[in-house]
């Protein structure tokens, strides 16, 4: 360090997940020295990548663990170009798949969503005829508006206290965002089908929900879907967080990896984040603590007063019985669902089955309240394939197939290590209801798409993921994959804050946190994370006033390169308005008088005496 300059700032991010990744570079490019701390010997978090070995590395087989489909591609644009790169700078190659999904239903229709409108007009009108593609439009133009509203008030909001929601304009912006409204009763508003209702509501899985409980809001999802497409990172999923790790390493980031953290150490009394202790008794400090671990197991794990057998004098403190309240607090709310998830590599390839694929239940609304409700598997269970080797043939050997099934399942009753705490059910034989996954999925498979040969014989080698397995990898409580639910009482200001209740110094990123679950989003939150933090430290984000990516930019309408004349932006005054009004009245008037004049004269009244009577006969 240079004589007479000052220190760095120093951060420790805890856990290499999106958003930890996202935070540390963005906290590197504002000069701070950060270091990522990470349990597992990997980066990435969920969207770990495995690897299936045959025959001597001679057939090698890959998988994304969690995320295989890319949404929200521009969310993920804005994370690089803020840090002075580009996805394409770093070599990420994003492939648009050619249709967004095969939907199998049990009575052998199958319903292909895509970003062609020609086909989505063929296929409503097969069912709903002419009105339902006008119905399609209306249902996508109020997902457009929501998808714009959460993507500019949300997604790049901060809403930390109910004071910031509390103001006209939100109420109103609220309104149009339908958050007390199903998604499954609003679609019911436009589509008269439950063939319909049933392909533009599943999506909700992707936020870990029943379409019956989710908020309206989240046709986002179809929206940018249809918009925007549905793309798939060639390399795979975590190559674009493996990048994003290069970038962060550039601007100076330290990873290290098999590190497991087993507390958070503060200040005497017990009110700041002053640094971490290791598993292996290493003490680290930092003046920030980002927490991108789940944060219902950080709260009550790692936190001060978190553990039972701790007797030291900072968890006894006012700050550490707030910190203990509150996680119990978050224990007791709504999780997300849980999976069960096979990872298959095939002997050939399974020519039936594309990319994406979605099969559904028959009994549609009961296989959501055996998930969410009862917390188990269905007995007719839905799920979701994906094929990476479609898209992406060096996913699999040649003439082969990697397929990965994911069926939804409930979450596990206990947090670990609180298991007398509240819940008295006991755990289910986990090892039983994968058992069923799998013969109901191959049994599902099989009659619905006609596949020549039994899947079960093409399987050579298996992975399998289940609510046990994803709490012990990837310390999600209760093994919900999705972290916290997103019911109406868990977004916005009441979902739990960035910055860590009871405790200066240490914020969260990730799933559970604001702004909510899923890849896209938590990058969104790991840029308002960062800024949390440079506000309070009074450093100016680096990215500030920056040009948007370039395909978010309208035509510049000031300063240089202002539109010329061809594309200002003309709005409608209200005094445009009444002049419209009064010119088609005129207008009106004047088609009415013409018509009867030239009814008075084939009766020979004209405008005469009596004439204006013609009027009123019309």
């Amino acid at each position: 360090m240079e004589a007479g300059k000052p220190a760095p700032r120093t951060a420790i991010v805890v856990g290499a997940g999106a958003g930890g990744i996202a935070t540390a570079a963005r906290l590197a490019k504002a000069g701070y020295k950060v270091t990522v701390l990470e349990k597992n010997d990997f980066i990435g978090g969920r969207c770990k990548q495995q690897q299936q070995q045959q025959q001597q590395q001679q057939q090698q087989y890959r998988f994304d663990q969690g995320p295989s489909l890319l949404l929200l591609p521009n969310l993920f644009r804005e994370t690089f170009h803020d840090l002075d790169t580009s996805l394409e700078a770093e070599g990420v190659d994003l492939l648009r798949c050619p249709t967004n999904y095969q939907i199998f239903f049990h009575d052998g229709h199958v319903f292909r969503p895509c970003t062609d409108m020609a086909a989505m007009k063929a296929q409503i009108e097969r069912y709903e005829g002419k009105d339902g593609f006008e119905a399609y439009l209306a249902w996508m133009a109020e997902a457009h508006r929501h998808y714009e509203l959460s993507v500019e008030h949300v997604l790049h909001r901060n809403h930390a206290s109910i004071r910031s929601v509390l103001t006209p304009f939100f109420a109103r912006m609220a309104l149009r965002l339908h958050p007390l409204e199903s998604i499954w009763s609003r679609a019911s508003r436009y589509f008269k089908t439950e063939r319909l209702r049933r392909v533009f509501t599943f999506a909700t899985m992707y936020m870990g929900m029943s379409p019956f409980d989710a908020p309206a809001t989240y046709s986002l999802l179809q929206y940018s879907e249809a918009a925007e497409g549905i793309w798939y990172p060639r390399g795979g999923f975590q190559s674009v967080l493996a990048r994003l790790v290069d970038v962060g390493v550039r601007l100076g980031v330290t990873y290290v990896l098999s590190s497991p953290v087993k507390s958070i150490m503060t200040s005497p009394d017990g009110e700041r984040a002053t640094g971490v202790l290791l598993e292996n008794g290493e003490w680290m400090l930092a003046d920030t603590i980002v927490v991108n671990a789940d944060l219902v197991y950080a709260y009550s794990n790692l936190f001060p007063g978190s553990r039972e057998d701790s007797r030291s004098a900072a968890t006894s403190t006012p700050a550490a019985k707030t910190v203990s309240r509150y996680a119990k607090a978050l224990r007791s709310r709504d999780a997300s669902c849980s999976s069960i998830s096979f990872y298959w590599s095939m002997a050939r390839k399974v020519p039936e089955l594309g990319v994406h694929n979605i099969f559904l239940a028959a009994e549609y609304k009961d296989s959501f309240d055996a998930i969410f409700k009862r917390q188990t598997l269905p007995d007719d269970p839905s799920f979701y394939v994906n094929v990476p080797s479609r898209i992406d043939p060096s996913a699999a050997p040649a003439g082969r197939d990697a397929i990965i099934v994911l069926v939804p399942v409930g979450h596990l009753m206990h947090t670990r290590g609180k298991e007398n705490e509240s819940a008295t059910a006991p755990e289910q034989d986990w090892a039983a209801v994968v058992d069923r996954a799998r013969a109901a999925v191959l049994a599902t498979i099989a009659a619905r798409t006609g596949c020549a040969e039994p899947l079960a014989d093409l399987i050579v080698d298996e992975m399998v993921n289940t609510p046990g397995t994803w709490q012990d990898k990837f310390n999600l409580d209760k093994g919900a994959i999705l972290g916290l639910s997103h019911d109406f009482f868990n977004v916005l200001c009441f979902r739990p804050s960035i910055r860590a209740k009871g405790l200066k110094g240490a914020y969260f990123v990730g799933a559970s946190t604001y702004p909510g679950t899923g890849v896209p989003i938590v990058l969104a939150g790991a840029k308002l994370t960062a800024e949390e933090i440079l506000r309070d430290a009074g450093v100016v984000a680096p990215w500030q006033g920056k040009e948007p990516v370039v395909q978010d930019r309208g035509v510049p309408q000031t300063g240089a390169g202002k539109a010329g004349p061809m594309d200002v932006f003309r709005r409608r005054t209200a005094v445009d308005e009444v002049v419209m009004l009064l010119v088609a009245l005129a207008v009106l008037l004047g088609a009415v008088l013409l018509a009867g004049s030239a009814r008075g004269r084939d009766d020979g009244r004209g405008f005469g005496k009596g004439g204006f009577r013609v009027l009123g006969d019309w």
